[in-house]
């Protein structure tokens, strides 16, 4: 039975809470674990709020932050997913997961091992599957997002953000050198080409298209120079900043294949 399988999906940014996201609305028993300090841009579809509020919301999902592993059950009761800060995934020696999802997307693998787990997905590069992991899932934008890999490895990190309807490095936001980010908008505000958005030491860091403010870290966190710290989206509805995207859900949807297909 799917209410019996419990997953463990490392990292609660807005591709990972995509993931969780539709594991939970399928009847999955997910956990999260989480660094200390997340910095998600795209905060208001990322469980990963959690960690500084204490419960985090996504399109009606409910997650709620724990501090031991014995408060887990407790938050699956409540029909809410549970969030553990546990960088190095401790928990999984005391719940031992069905599932272990690697949604950390670093571009290389940090520490996921096939024997994490009786089935180990992993999301985009770094990882082999069959060697790093059972399953690989593709992250690229393109035709293959999505993809369920049973052999081999996703496509290389290229280092250039996805285009979104045609913009692909300007619509990024970037520190613009080392120091503490200070916010002056708000995710879901309309900006123009220009418009400076905040600071990082006094440097300002100004939108180079206009759009919708899609995403910002959280602000009066230490950055480093070049860090992306915002998204803005050029199609300027505001409705996106608050909804998983295809991106994510495509994603998700190559992870509950693998899950299923290793169920059956």
């Amino acid at each position: 039975m799917i209410r019996e399988i419990s997953v463990c999906v490392k990292g609660g940014g807005d591709l990972a809470s995509g993931v969780a996201w539709r594991l939970h609305r399928c009847g999955f028993r997910v956990l999260i674990t989480e660094i200390s300090r997340p910095m998600a841009v795209r905060r208001r579809v990322a469980f990963s709020e959690a960690v500084y509020d204490g419960h985090a919301e996504v399109e009606g999902v409910g997650a709620r932050l724990v501090q031991a592993p014995d408060e887990v059950s407790r938050v699956w009761d409540q029909g809410r997913i549970p969030l553990l800060v546990d960088p190095e995934c401790r928990v999984a020696k005391t719940l031992a997961p069905r599932v272990m999802v690697d949604a950390i997307l670093a571009k290389k693998n940090t520490g996921t091992r096939m024997e994490d787990a009786p089935l180990v997905i992993a999301l985009g590069p770094g990882f082999e599957a069959g060697r790093d992991a059972h399953f690989v899932v593709e992250t690229n934008r393109g035709h293959y997002l999505g993809r369920l890999i049973t052999e081999g490895s996703a496509e290389p990190n290229t280092g250039v953000p996805g285009a979104v309807a045609g913009i692909s490095v300007d619509r990024v936001l970037r520190a613009p050198c080392e120091g503490i980010w200070e916010s002056g908008c708000e995710i879901g505000e309309m900006v123009s080409r220009g418009d400076t958005l905040g600071s990082v030491d006094g440097q300002p860091v100004k939108a180079l298209i206009s759009g919708v403010l899609r995403g910002m870290i959280r602000p009066c966190i230490p950055v480093t120079a070049g860090l992306k710290i915002g998204d803005i989206d050029p199609r300027g509805v505001r409705e996106h900043c608050f909804t998983i995207s295809e991106k994510a859900l495509a994603i998700a949807g190559g992870v509950l294949e693998g899950i299923l297909i290793s169920s059956r």
